[in-house]
């Protein structure tokens, strides 16, 4: 067995899972130090949602009564003044102070929704049925806005918490078990997106792959074998062992790892061999003591469809009229600095695999589309997409709308026209679907988006592979709550800039 505190390992982000000699020991902080920094985590969601509520009620009094008020009023402000205890206690209801929907995922947001509405319904009920004289516009002030407010704590709590896991901060010391191509894959999936939690410090393999000789692959410890998985948790004070789909580890074998971690209090993760499916698809469902994991269908049809397509043409309707004095003045500064039209037509495929003409603010020089042979060997794309970081066809205003992904404001009308979606996949050109390969042509069953997953995931930097695993993501794990959190994203990656070019 190596010594795995003299390994090194070298990572491009400072500070993140990785370790180098001598100075950083791999041994965890231990099932205390974790369990400490999440009841700290926790303890300051409940203290913030109780704070929101607060702000909340006496905001909605004030606005609805003012400073004085008796009667009615009287029985508001003390609605008021209890709100922050029934807004938690209806955070407890709904579940949402349970970690396993906590750190990342919309399952958070969806359940602090779900409360608020619960919550309008509830009050309700109780103010009929026992006649309280608590004014009904008072309770339409106060939780929408405590569910508003508590929405945008969580969400800054959430971005401080990868923020610090990004600097190599709250995470949890993690082994990898099962065979070398898989245990590489999610190896490399973790530390892409770091703010999981997950510090991988090395792995244990089959017998068959293991070698006492052989102390890494791929950078990443040997640690030991299926059997040794036990004596490595205690050893390093790992946290977490994520096994991953293993003939070798069959259900008895399984049982067996649980009961041996157990001692060690360490958490016991199953990877299973279906990838970029989560959340609500996905039912553990007991089946003669077997628990079998149920799969939905993606819910792209039906009433959710109806509901995404009246949502994406009132929302763009109302940021067309809202920004009509920006896209003038964007229009008026295109045609001012560079012959040329206004707008940029092009073809794009979109759901169904139907053609469309999607529209853009003019960002090249006129017949840019002709030097795209000449500048094909310097593309900075990623093998499908043309991309170039220092194009020398953007104009001087392009390269602004292009920084801050104004030249695409033009696409609400294809939005309002049933073309795209708000938020969905990249809208691709035919000849790149002509390169797609089977699982691309996942990304059909929806619009096109305005905005996307890919947009807030790095867009232009992405390579081809991962572009295709966030579209496909994407698609199977549609949800309204999805789309609003992607969203919200948009606007920190505009006004960033990142992977825009």
């Amino acid at each position: 067995m190596i010594d795995v505190r003299e390994s090194a390992r070298s990572h491009d982000r400072p500070g993140a899972r990785g370790w180098q000699v001598h100075s950083s020991p791999l041994r965890g902080a231990g099932t205390e130090a974790r369990r400490a920094w999440r009841g700290h985590y926790v303890r300051r969601i409940v203290l913030g949602d109780g704070l929101c509520a607060a702000l909340a009620g006496l905001a909605g009094y004030l606005v609805r009564f003012g400073p004085g008020g008796e009667g009615v009023a009287r029985a508001s402000l003390a609605a008021a003044l209890t709100l922050p205890v029934i807004w938690i206690g209806s955070m407890l209801v709904a579940r949402s102070y349970e970690e396993r929907f906590l750190w990342v995922g919309a399952e958070e947001f969806r359940r602090v929704f779900f409360a608020a509405m619960m919550l309008l319904a509830a009050l309700g009920t109780f103010s009929w049925a026992f006649k309280l004289d608590v004014a009904r516009g008072f309770v339409i002030l106060a939780v929408p806005l405590a569910a508003l407010l508590t929405l945008v704590h969580r969400y800054a709590q959430r971005q401080g918490l990868h923020r610090a896991r990004g600097r190599g901060e709250y995470l949890q010391t993690t082994i990898l078990v099962g065979h070398r191509s898989a245990v590489a894959a999610l190896d490399e999936q973790l530390d892409r997106e770091a703010f999981h939690g997950y510090r991988v410090i090395g792995c244990c393999l089959p017998v068959e792959q293991f070698s006492p000789q052989a102390d890494a692959f791929n950078g990443l410890p040997v640690l030991g074998n299926l059997s040794d998985v036990a004596e490595v948790v205690s050893r390093y004070e790992v946290d977490t062992v994520a096994v991953l789909p293993c003939p070798e580890l069959d259900g008895p074998a399984l049982r067996r790892l649980g009961w041996e971690l157990e001692k060690t209090r360490a958490e016991l993760l199953l990877a299973p061999a279906i990838t970029e499916i989560v959340g609500t698809r996905v039912r553990i469902r007991p089946v003669c003591g077997l628990p079998l994991m149920h799969m939905e269908r993606p819910e792209l049809t039906g009433i959710r469809r109806i509901t995404k397509d009246l949502f994406d043409k009132t929302a763009a309707g109302m940021g067309a009229i809202l920004l009509l004095p920006i896209l003038v003045s964007i229009g008026m500064a295109v045609k001012l600095t560079s012959p040329g039209p206004v707008f940029f037509r092009q073809e794009r495929v979109g759901r169904d695999g139907q053609t469309f003409s999607m529209l853009k603010f003019r960002t090249m020089v006129p017949g840019a589309d002709r030097m795209v042979a000449a500048l094909s060997e310097q593309s900075d794309g990623n093998g499908v997409l043309f991309k170039k970081r220092r194009d020398p066809r953007v104009t001087r205003v392009g390269k602004v709308l292009r920084r801050y992904s104004l030249d695409e404001l033009p696409q609400l009308f294809n939005v309002l026209k049933g073309n795209m979606s708000l938020v969905g996949p990249r809208p691709p050109l035919p000849s790149e679907v002509e390169r797609y390969g089977f699982d691309m042509h996942r990304r059909f069953l929806v619009k096109p988006g305005l905005t996307g997953l890919w947009q807030v995931s790095g867009r232009s930097d992405l390579s081809w592979d991962d572009s295709v695993r966030i579209d496909v993501r994407y698609v199977e794990n549609w949800s309204l709550t999805f789309d609003f959190m992607i969203l919200w994203k948009t606007i920190g990656a505009v006004v960033r800039g990142s992977g825009a070019y």
